[in-house]
C-alpha cells in the first residue's frame, strides 16, 4: 500500500493510497464523512492482489486540500472524474460509504461512461426528512475550533455495533479532527440536501447495495427504495452490524468486492 499525493487540474492536491497489479481490475473507494483513506485500512489487506484498488481522501478531508467553497456532491464527483483522467483510469468499479456513496451516485449519474459498477455501503437516495441527518447536522452547526474530540469519537463509535480496535479507532478519530469546523458545516449542509431519487432509474451499470441491519443513519426502507428503481441493483445485509459494515465485517466484505468485480 503506497501513500501518495496528487495535484489535479483544479489545483486541488488529493492525498490517496494505490495498492494492487496495476494491469488488474481498477476499483477506486470512496470513504464516508468524515474519514478519509484510512476509512479502508482495515480492508485493503484482504484484498486479492489482481484488483488494483485507489483509495483518495475526498476533498476537505484527511490531508487533502480544504478549498474555501465546493463541497456539493458533484464538486466531489467533478474530483473524482479529474483523478481518474490524471491516472490514466477509463473506468472503474466505485465503492462508497454513505457520503461517498452519495458522491458514487453522483459520479455514476455525470459519468456513466467511467463508471463499471457502483457498491454502496449504507447508501441512501436522500436524507431529506431524516431525522437522525437533521439531528447531526444541528450538532455539527454547533461546533466550533478546535472541533471536541468527544464529539468525534462519539460519532464513530454510533456507526458501529461491535467495537472497533482502540488503536484504529484513534485513527479515524484523528483524521476526522483534521478537517475543520466550518469545513465540516459546509460538507453536510450539502449532503444533507441530496436527493437522487427522481434520477435512479436512469443508473444502467451493475449496483450491489450493502447494508447493515443495525444502521442507524440509513434505513432498509432506503434499499428498497434502490432495488425498485435500479434495475438489476442486489443487496447484501450484514445481521447484527451497523453502518459502517466494511469496518465490522472487512474480509466478507473483501470478498464480496472481488465476487462482483469477476461478475462484470
Amino acid at each position: 500500500m503506497n501513500i501518495k499525493t496528487v495535484e489535479l487540474p483544479n489545483s486541488l492536491k488529493m492525498e490517496y493510497v494505490e495498492q494492487g497489479d496495476p494491469s488488474g481490475r481498477q476499483v477506486i473507494f470512496l470513504h464516508g464523512y468524515p474519514d478519509s483513506w484510512q476509512s479502508y485500512a482495515t480492508l485493503l489487506p484482504y484484498l486479492p492482489a489482481n484488483i488494483h484498488a485507489y483509495a483518495p481522501s475526498q476533498r476537505g478531508h484527511g490531508n487533502t486540500d480544504r478549498p474555501g467553497h465546493g463541497y456539493d456532491p458533484k464538486d466531489f464527483a467533478a474530483d473524482l472524474a479529474l483523478f481518474m483522467d490524471h491516472l490514466n483510469i477509463d473506468a472503474a468499479v466505485i465503492v462508497g460509504h454513505s457520503m461517498g456513496a452519495s458522491i458514487a451516485l453522483r459520479f455514476a449519474l455525470d459519468h456513466p461512461e467511467k463508471t463499471k459498477g457502483l457498491i454502496l455501503i449504507g447508501g441512501f437516495s436522500t436524507f431529506i426528512g431524516n431525522e437522525n441527518m437533521t439531528e447531526l447536522l444541528e450538532e455539527v452547526n454547533a461546533l466550533s475550533d478546535p472541533v471536541d474530540r468527544d464529539f468525534m469519537e462519539e460519532f464513530q463509535i454510533s456507526t458501529v455495533v461491535h467495537p472497533l480496535g482502540a488503536s484504529y479507532l484513534k485513527t479515524l478519530v484523528d483524521e476526522s479532527l483534521k478537517i475543520p469546523a466550518n469545513v465540516l458545516k459546509a460538507i453536510l449542509s450539502q449532503l444533507v440536501k441530496v436527493d437522487y431519487t427522481r434520477e435512479l432509474n436512469s443508473i444502467k451499470v451493475p449496483v450491489l447495495l450493502v447494508w447493515g441491519d443495525h444502521d442507524n443513519l440509513t434505513g432498509r426502507e432506503n434499499q428498497d427504495q434502490f432495488l425498485r428503481l435500479i434495475t438489476g441493483s442486489r443487496l447484501s445485509v450484514y445481521s447484527g452490524i451497523g453502518h459502517s459494515v466494511h469496518w465490522e465485517e472487512p474480509e466478507r466484505f473483501a470478498n464480496e468486492v472481488d465476487e462482483f468485480v469477476n461478475m462484470i
